[in-house]
């Protein structure tokens, strides 16, 4: 059997961007019919939504049939936690609040099997492996691995050079609402001093040769991003879209609430 390969990673390797939609609904049948919409990456986001390894590995059985990428948003840069997931089949991790190039390189050894890493061997166990049916897993499983960190603090915007640099850390995301607060400029992710900071990171990135990321539902500044260089890009959230087409739909009918019918 042979290991799935990972086309994300492969397109922000040849610089093609990638446009992804965030998944907070924590639900296998939402995250299967959203993998059927076209973006070519879909975030299963487990630090903010209530998802775990169970629900996750749900998902992503629902959405492997579809040409869309999963990129699993870990709740920490836990050895633990990121070894249930590449585990369950994830090949690619986005690990948020990464401050430093110390914390990256642990974060890269938790993804990397001894001598290299410290990753737990169970492939026996592991549907990343296909219970060991996958030829030659151990050895082959790194090349298909895409490691994301999530920039989103003053001291990662610090350490940006450094932690970009860091071998095996394949990109790196702005979290413009917590880069926000981290500047005393909480929910103004619009503010100059935070759209500066990130496009200030997407060059230092890209100057690494490493990809940069963003996620801003606003379609203006999406595409603002994408002209800097950002190469991966989530556009939109699955909870937002349903809760606004809800209200859009609600208030059509606006009109007739608390009407006496006839």
């Amino acid at each position: 059997m042979q290991l799935p390969a990972n086309a994300f990673k492969a397109a922000l390797r040849a610089g093609r961007p990638q446009i992804g939609l965030w998944l907070g609904l924590a639900d296998a049948y939402a995250s299967e019919l959203l993998a059927s919409t076209g973006f070519d990456w879909l975030a299963i986001d487990a630090e903010h939504a209530p998802n775990d390894p169970r629900s996750v590995l749900a998902q992503l059985q629902a959405v492997a049939p579809y040409p869309v990428q999963p990129v699993v948003r870990t709740a920490c840069g836990d050895a633990t936690l990121l070894k249930q997931y590449l585990d369950i089949g994830a090949q690619t991790l986005l690990v948020p609040m990464v401050e430093s190039a110390e914390q990256a390189a642990r974060v890269v050894a938790a993804t990397r099997y001894p001598p290299a890493g410290m990753r737990g061997v169970g492939s026996a166990l592991a549907r990343a492996a296909r219970w060991n049916q996958v030829d030659d897993y151990l050895h082959r499983c790194d090349r298909e691995i895409c490691l994301l960190v999530q920039v989103e603090s003053v001291a990662g915007v610090d350490n940006l050079a450094a932690i970009a640099a860091t071998e095996g850390v394949d990109g790196v995301l702005f979290g413009p609402a917590d880069l926000a607060a981290s500047l005393g400029l909480l929910g103004k992710t619009a503010d100059a001093r935070v759209q500066d900071a990130i496009a200030h990171g997407i060059k230092t990135v890209r100057t690494a040769g490493k990809a940069p990321g963003v996620l801003s539902a606003e379609p203006g500044i999406a595409r603002k991003y994408l002209g800097l260089g950002a190469l991966f890009v989530a556009v939109g959230i699955d909870t937002t879209l349903l809760v606004r087409a809800a209200r859009e739909l609600r208030a059509v009918f606006q009109d007739v609430a608390g009407a006496p019918q006839p």
